[in-house]
């Protein structure tokens, strides 16, 4: 997939699933205003993908909120194995502080094969943090205060993602029609 395919079904994402689903209550604003960045990474390896990081970290720094709230840094090949990537995502959080930005910027992670601890693969609230590709959502903690301050019961949504993906069901999640790459297949579904 080239770049373009990649942020369209990134966006479907956040369209029928984030927002449709009502996953986080705070998304809406900041998508609608445009807000979000979407950067897809070409990096070969781990080391390049470390330093698009680096560079979204001072992007978000010190770009004004109203033009850039939230960051998506998406990467569709790099990472098909979800510990590998949930390591990424550890090294990430060192990043954060490295830049000095503990406090500032905290860093969330979606994949396509997304597992909570103690959960089966195929257990549907998995797919509350289950994106069509690898993806470091780097956030501005004031942007997350000023959200919860907004909507009084923000450690419920956890559990709320949990009842509306069980209510919902993985032929409904699948209804959605949302782009989710296989492993071992191009994207088109061919083997």
């Amino acid at each position: 997939m080239n770049h373009e395919e990649v942020i369209a079904a990134t966006r479907e994402w956040i369209e029928k699933a984030v927002i449709g689903l009502n996953l986080c209550p705070f998304a809406k604003s900041v998508y609608v205003k445009n807000q979000v960045r979407i950067v897809v990474s070409s990096a070969r390896h781990i080391d390049g993908f470390l330093e698009d990081l680096d560079r979204e970290l001072d992007h978000l720094a010190e770009v004004d909120p109203e033009v850039t709230d939230t960051t998506l840094l998406i990467h569709p090949t790099l990472f098909p194995d979800f510990l590998d990537f949930n390591d990424v995502h550890q090294i990430a959080d060192e990043a954060v502080a490295e830049h000095e930005l503990e406090g500032v910027i905290q860093i969330a992670s979606f994949h396509p094969d997304y597992q909570f601890e103690g959960t089966e693969p195929d257990d549907i609230t998995n797919y509350t943090n289950r994106a069509p590709f690898p993806t470091l959502h780097l956030i501005r903690e004031e942007s997350l205060d000023r959200a919860v301050e907004a909507f009084p019961e923000a450690e419920m949504i956890y559990e709320r993602n949990m009842e509306t993906l069980k209510k919902l069901g993985l032929a409904g999640w699948l209804a959605l029609g949302l782009h989710t790459p296989k492993r071992g297949t191009s994207d088109d579904g061919q083997a």
